[in-house]
């Protein structure tokens, strides 16, 4: 990022690979500078030479390919044309890198009920098994006094019969004792009420969170509008999450579709197969038949 936003990337040229000793990945070239010509200034040229490559007489390790001298002067008269060429070179503008990183939020809802396999999610939870045992056994209690039948759909509402049976069984437990107790009886539920905090405000879901990276070059509101909305119509942008990034995928730019081969080739290359494998199998039967007619005979 700090590269791109200060202009100093002029090109990156893609090599082949098994280019190294030591490793066959895919490589690249960055060309950067901080004297830019006019006509550079503000943009990256990309310059596709995966396929100049010729075939070493002998392999060094995962070496197997170099770039001739000839293969090398065209990269070096592509670089220095800075056009565009046709599956060869493409020139974009600095920001065309550039995306904002926006946070997906949707309204946390949760059904809550003392239900015994969510008393077992409680009990199993570090901060409860850190209480001394009496205090876990009152706590408990006082939770076995509630019907395990009730499905409550309302936060505000759960919590306020929790404070109630704590109150009324002289059993203190702090907030954060009782935030664990209420979401350890609780999950996901699409019917349930919002749950919000002391404005009023929707809490977001931290297991539906999602992220999205919009170009730079386009409003995040018209995007979202456009794009996450109409699929998720209760969601909302967290604008304090939203993150500024580069990226460069280099092979989307260069990609070539290559349309399947035809039915009809297929279904012939299928059928030719499949001949040959009848064939060895009736050479192999053929085989074993006379085999066996020979040791029966003598």
């Amino acid at each position: 990022r700090w590269i791109i936003e200060n202009d100093y990337l002029e090109a990156i040229i893609a090599l082949p690979t098994d280019m190294f000793y030591n490793t066959g990945i895919a490589t690249y070239i960055w060309i950067i500078t901080n004297q830019k010509t006019p006509q550079r200034k503000g943009k990256v040229q990309l310059i596709n030479a995966a396929d100049f490559h010729v075939a070493m007489i002998q392999s060094l390790g995962s070496k197997r390919k170099e770039i001739s001298d000839g293969q090398i002067a065209e990269i070096t008269q592509l670089f220095g044309d800075f056009e565009d060429v046709q599956d060869r070179v493409k020139i974009f503008d600095n920001v065309d890198f550039g995306y904002q990183r926006i946070t997906i939020e949707r309204p946390l809802k949760r059904n809550f009920q003392v239900r015994e396999d969510r008393i077992e999610i409680f009990k199993s939870a570090r901060s409860f098994a850190r209480l001394p045992q009496e205090q876990q056994r009152r706590i408990l209690e006082v939770l076995a006094t509630l019907e395990s039948d009730c499905l409550y759909k309302n936060r505000d509402e759960f919590i306020g019969i929790l404070t109630d049976a704590f109150t009324g069984a002289q059993v203190n437990i702090t907030t954060a004792q009782l935030k664990l107790i209420y979401q350890s009886l609780s999950e996901y539920d699409e019917t349930a009420d919002v749950c919000t905090n002391r404005k009023g405000e929707s809490e977001p879901d931290p297991d539906l969170r999602d992220y999205e990276n919009v170009p730079l070059r386009e409003d995040i509101d018209a995007y979202f509008e456009r794009e996450i909305q109409p699929h998720v119509p209760d969601g909302w942008i967290d604008y304090s999450k939203t993150k500024e990034g580069y990226e460069i995928p280099f092979n989307r730019y260069f990609y070539v579709f290559k349309p399947p081969r035809p039915l009809d080739e297929i279904g012939a290359d299928l059928i030719g197969v499949t001949d040959n494998i009848v064939e060895m199998i009736e050479g192999v039967t053929d085989g074993i038949v006379e085999t066996v007619g020979g040791i029966l005979n003598g």
